[in-house]
Formats: structure tokens, sequence, C-alpha cells
């Protein structure tokens, strides 16, 4: 991306942001414009139980570049009424491949910044390249330390631990009990100490957001470096002592594992749609597990379980989906899955009826692409006994009914992926039978069958087979709206949802058919007409009196809104699925001519990667988080999948 420095925008480089991830659950993010919008940005926000508890530790690197009698401030900051200093203003290029690189140019000096997050550890890299100078120059360094829980925000205070050890061009410390130590590594500097707080940064996104949005930060003081034309520069930030690491050698060894990610990858967006995919991928402890979404997301069951085909399959990395799968297998209690991981290591949580069967589908999917008879051997008799569960009947009244399909749910507890929840008031409670969890309750009935098959043992597959006949034949007989040509969104006795919602797409679109070509092909029209948008699907349709045109106000109002119009990115895999089922090869030109309208979504919000959700309404406004593991992970499943050219 390149600007025009004469009239570079605050608003607008404020509204592009960037993420390096490091594999553990931490990150390095900010805007482009340098200036915080978010609690959640900083240079290091360690996980400090990787991949969860995560803090920000060091908040910001304050650049300025000492020429003559001259001083250029290269960062950017909000204030009440202010922006200060205003270095955007000598941002002449931005560009998001490997990593953040950032061109800045004033008066002969031109200068390169990298920012590289070092996959495995707490670590970013800084490095600059002076690339053009007059005369020597004199770069002043100041860091802004926030040591705090990446929910919330910093305020000046006695508290802090202000003592700090610098020595050879290396600065430690510890600013608050609980606190992980850093480590600061600017070589050949010397340091200026100037303790202090800074008050009052203002953080847009949270005041939009209804949320504390203001901060303090804190510093020792000061580095400062001489540097020259050609100069290179390598800062290590971390929590691990980098006492005799070289800067240039750490991000060196992380661009060589991303390119060998994009080895065989071909074209520009598929690219970046693959180095976004690695960035959800964490270890937990031996295993792994995928990070729902950053900032604020730890790694959910449901989310895992849909974007793990997408994020691992398509991309050849198997053995992290095996890892993955048995990470949560793992964590199976009364033939449940968990629903999250809290962010500070508490018990999961299994309030959940449908990453169980997401589980299911992810297990076929793997085994689809690798064969793999071993690990399925292996992980059936967890599904049996998750079955089993079902049957007999698990926590919140999750059980199979008299008709065969699954009902659940309880009073306050929200069960499915509309799970938004101000207070006791559950916005979409869907009690019952929802029509997306059949769907999926069908399949899961199918693949066992199909698995028990693929080892050949008829006897066991056939009680299956028989079991989902049940399911097919309730299902046809009760989700079908005659009235409407459409399924009905949730079920309860007499009780008939019959607003129109996305959820009874993956009916069409999942692997094992439960529905007449004639029927698929209405629904489709009908979520066509009602739901469809170039950013994803429409959780409800424009013409129901609870539909929100847009999202956004304080956490009530967003919540309100979240599952009630919202278009959600992920949900554009089960359309793209849908319409080339319904459709066959004219579906497969139109799903094309979709997919490449949606890349230019890269380079709007998350740069390189894809947003949580949009507003309902043009011009479909990014929302939510900047990076969206499912989001990313649909899109590589479907272009993959159907062979469409991006």
């Amino acid at each position: 991306m390149k600007f025009n420095q004469q009239n570079n925008n605050f608003e607008t480089l404020q509204n592009l942001e960037w993420i390096e991830t490091n594999g553990i659950g931490g990150y390095a993010s900010g805007t482009v414009s340098g200036a915080h919008s978010r609690r959640y940005h900083g240079l290091l926000v360690a996980a400090i139980h990787p991949p969860v508890d995560r803090m920000v530790v060091v908040s910001k690197l304050e650049e300025t570049i000492v020429l003559g009698g001259e001083r250029f401030e290269l960062s950017a900051n909000q204030y009440s009424g202010a922006i200060h200093p205003t270095g955007f203003q000598f941002l002449s290029e931005f560009n998001r491949e490997l990593f953040p690189e950032f061109i800045f140019k004033f008066n002969d000096i031109e200068l390169k910044k990298t920012i590289a997050c070092i996959d495995g550890e707490n670590t970013a890299v800084v490095t600059y390249e002076v690339i053009n100078v007059g005369k020597k120059c004199i770069m002043e360094l100041l860091p802004l330390y926030a040591c705090r829980g990446f929910h919330n925000t910093s305020h000046a205070s006695d508290y802090i631990a202000s003592p700090y050890l610098f020595q050879d061009g290396l600065l430690r410390s510890v600013n608050y009990q609980g606190c992980p130590e850093f480590f600061i590594s600017v070589p050949n500097s010397k340091f200026e100490e100037r303790k202090d707080w800074y008050h009052h940064f203002e953080f847009e996104v949270e005041r939009s957001r209804g949320l504390d949005f203001q901060e303090d930060l804190y510093t020792h003081g000061k580095f400062l470096v001489e540097l020259q034309k050609g100069s290179k520069l390598g800062i290590i930030i971390s929590t691990n002592d980098p006492t005799g690491r070289d800067p240039y050698r750490l991000v060196t060894t992380e661009k060589n594992r991303r390119n060998l990610l994009v080895k065989n990858v071909k074209g520009d967006a598929l690219k970046k749609l693959t180095l976004a995919a690695d960035q959800f991928i964490v270890s937990r402890g031996n295993l792994k597990t995928i990070i729902a979404g950053y900032h604020w997301f730890s790694d959910w069951g449901r989310d895992t379980m849909i974007a793990l085909p997408g994020l691992c399959l398509t991309t050849s990395r198997f053995e992290d989906a095996k890892n993955i799968l048995l990470a949560f297998s793992n964590s199976v209690s009364e033939g449940m899955l968990p629903n999250r991981f809290p962010d500070n290591g508490e018990e999961p949580e299994y309030n959940t009826i449908d990453a169980t069967l997401w589980f299911f589908h992810a297990i076929y999917k793997y085994y689809q692409y690798t064969t793999d008879k071993i690990f399925i051997q292996s992980i059936l008799p967890c599904l049996k006994e998750i079955i089993e569960w079902h049957y007999k009947g698990t926590r919140y009244n999750i059980h199979v009914d008299t008709d065969g399909l699954l009902t659940g749910g309880q009073e306050r507890v929200q069960l499915t992926w509309m799970d938004a929840k101000v207070g006791d008031w559950v916005v979409t409670p869907r009690r019952g039978k929802p029509v997306e969890i059949n769907a999926l309750w069908y399949n899961a009935l199918c693949i066992m069958d199909f698995l028990y098959r693929e080892l050949e043992k008829p006897a066991e597959a056939q009680e299956y087979k028989m079991k989902a006949r049940i399911v097919s034949y309730s299902f046809n007989e009760k989700f079908w709206n005659e009235s409407g040509g459409y399924l009905f969104d949730v079920i309860d006795r007499e009780f008939r949802d019959d607003s129109i919602r996305p959820n009874q797409l993956y009916a069409v679109a999942l692997p094992f058919q439960l529905l007449s070509d004639e029927r698929r092909k209405k629904i489709f029209e009908v979520v066509k007409q009602y739901l469809f948008t170039p950013r994803g699907l429409r959780s409800l349709s424009y013409n129901h009196a609870d539909y929100k045109p847009f999202y956004g106000g304080n956490p009530g109002q967003r919540d309100g809104a979240y599952h009630q119009g919202t278009v959600w990115s992920f949900l554009i895999g089960v359309y793209i699925d849908s319409l080339i089922k319904v459709n066959g090869a004219a579906g497969k030109s139109e799903a094309t001519t979709i997919l490449n309208n949606f890349i230019s979504h890269l380079d709007e919000a998350g740069i390189g990667t894809v947003s949580e959700i949009f507003d309902a309404e043009l011009p479909h406004t990014p929302r939510g988080c900047i990076a969206q593991a499912w989001g990313v992970a649909e899109l590589l499943r479907v272009i993959a999948e159907h062979k469409i050219t991006i």
C-alpha cells in the first residue's frame, strides 16, 4: 500500500490494522497510523499460560529521529481532542507480506521498519534499516509499558516497581507482581533514564464499544542509537533473556518458516490466506489448538472444528489437524466437547450443543484428506461414547427425542453458535430442536456408518444407518415450512420458528444428503434473496421485525445485534457449498465471482486476514474481531475443495 504523504488521513490509517502472532497465543498488533485504537493493541502481548492468560507487557516503542537541530517523531497517539505526534504524515508505504513493513520518508531520510513475532515464544523483533540519510543521525526509542491483562487498561499507580537493570544495550524489568519479567535489547545503545507516566492515551474503538478507553503508560527512559546510511538496527523485546541472540537470525528463521508454508501456493490471495491461517494454529501443551479470533478469543470447540478443515487440511498440515482433534478428544466429558477453554486457565466450559457434532464432521474431513485408518480406529470409541451419551441424555437437557431428533436447552443458557447473551437475556435462545443441530446430528450418524464400513465392520455400521434414517424422516416431516418453501429455524413441541436464518443452509450443504433436490433448491433461493451479501450471510432476514441493520454501540446493543442481521464472514463457506450443489457448473462460475470480490476485504480492515462480522447493510463495514479463524478457514476450504481460481 502506497500513501500520499501530503494527504495521509489519520482516520483511514487508523482503520487499517495489522497483527503478528507467535504460535502460542501471543502477538503484536497495532494500526497503520501508529496510534493504538484498542486496548488489545501492543508490541509485546505475551501468553503467560499458552495459549491463554494474555498480557500487554510492552505497549509501544516511540521512535524519534534527531538530525541536526530537528526532531522527526514517527509515532502517533490519540488524546482527548488531539493526535500527537503525527508520524503517519511521513509514512509513504505499508506492506504486509511475510511481516508488517513501514517505510517512512522525510527530508532526505528513508527508513524501513519491520515487525516480526517469533514462533513458539513471547518475543517480538523490530528491525530498522536506514535506506537513505544525508549524514549521521540519532534514533531515540521510548518504550512504554502497560503490564496488564489484555482485557483491561492500565492507570498511573504508585504500586509499579520502577527498578530496572541496563547493561550492554539490554534493559530488564518487572513492573508489577504477577507480571512477567521482560527484556528489551537495543544493540550499541545508550540509555537515558527518565522514569515517568504518560497519561490519557485514548482508544477510539473501545470508546465506540462503550468500554474503558483511556490508559496511562509507564517508562524508565529512552534508548539512543547513532545511525547512518546503510545502518541496520535489530531490537528484541521478549519475556526471555535475549542475551547472545541475533535479532536478524531470529527473523530469518521465522521468514524461512513462513516461506515454507507458502512454497507451493500459487497466487497472492491464497498466499495471504495461507499465512493468515497459520496465525490461528497454536500450541496447547504438547498438542495443538485453534485460536478462534484475534484479538480477544481463546480456543473454542465449535470454532475449532468448523475451522480445522480450511486451516489445516487444505494447507496439508495433517499432523496439526490430528493433534488438534486429540487435544479436544482428551477433554470430552459426558459426551460433550468443550465450548471454550477460558482465558485464565479455569476448567473448560461445556455449554454447547454443536461443537461436539462439528467434531464428527472434522474427523470425517480429516479421513477424506488422509485415509488415516489407524487414527480413525483409535478415535471411534470416543465417538461411539458421544453418541451413547446423546441418546441417554447429557448436560443442559441435551438428548435424543422419541422422533430421533436432537433437542436441548434450558433457561438462560445459549447452546448454539447464535449464543449472544445480555445479563439474563438470551437474545436468540433457540431451545428445542434447532435446524442446523439436527442436520449435523444426521450427518454424525451417517459418518459413524461410513467410518465403520471403512473399517469393514458392517454390523456396527448398519446400526447407525438405521438411526440416521429415523432422523431423516422426522427432519423432513417436521422442519419443512411448506408455505414458505424453506426450513423452520427451531421447532419445540408445537412451536415453529419461521425466521429466515442461515442455519437451514447446513441441511443443504453438509456431506450426507438429507433433503430432496427440489427442497434444497427452494431453500437456497430463499437464503439468496434474504440473507446473501458480498461479505457473507446475514444472520436474520432483512424483513424480520427484530432485524438490526448495523452492529455497534455499547455491549448490550452490540450483543442485541450480533445474530439479528449482522453478517458473518464464515457463512460464505456454506453458501458457496450450497450454490454449487444446487446449480452445478453455473453455480461454480457464480461462486468464482463472489470469492474474487470477497478477496478485496483482505486489504480493508485487518490487513491480510478476514474480519469476524460486518454490518448487514451497505457499505458492510467490518466489525468485531479483525482476524477470525473460521472466516479465513472457510474461504480456504471452498476455494480448494471446489477448485476455484482466485
